[in-house]
């Protein structure tokens, strides 16, 4: 499975203030792990991230070239991708982008079906998997055994009914 090189990081959602700063709602795990890149890419443009800091669970961000209030809004309900080879992750840890279309098997090798999508719900995300019928798996360790990002393989325990 091919990993794309430009992961989608957030969408400005708004302006903030007069000097041309944007609000960002960022789908990575936290805003501050975006306001450590020194570029992101709008439009298939790289643009300088100049300054940002965390307000309401949002990142508000200095973009360079974006000088005034007319600026930030023509980027609005735009999206902002981070490029791959720019993050630094802790050992173990993947994008989630990486395990769409990974296939789940259960322990004894079992095949589940397909990752096709994953909801964020607010106590776990949970797996979309389909196969012979669907399943929704919540992504908790009590469920989720393993995770093999660079072979696409998701582990999983199921239970009655799930």
């Amino acid at each position: 499975m091919e990993k794309k090189q430009y992961i989608e990081a957030g969408k400005i959602v708004n302006t903030h203030g007069v000097k041309g700063e944007v609000k960002i709602q960022v789908w990575l795990d936290s805003p501050e792990f975006l306001k450590k890149f020194k570029t992101v890419y709008i439009d298939n443009k790289a643009v300088r991230l100049l300054s940002g800091r965390v307000h309401k669970g949002f990142l508000i961000a200095v973009l360079d070239g974006v000088c005034d209030v007319n600026a930030a809004m023509s980027l609005k309900n735009k999206t902002v991708f981070i490029d791959r080879n720019d993050a630094k992750l802790p050992r173990g840890a993947y994008f989630l982008q990486d395990i769409i279309g990974a296939k789940v098997v259960e322990a004894d090798g079992t095949e589940v079906g397909i990752l096709q999508d994953i909801l964020e719900t607010p106590a776990s995300n949970v797996y979309v998997v389909k196969g012979e019928t669907e399943h929704l798996i919540p992504a908790v360790d009590e469920f989720i055994l393993s995770v093999d990002a660079e072979n696409a393989v998701v582990t999983v325990k199921l239970i009655e009914g799930m």
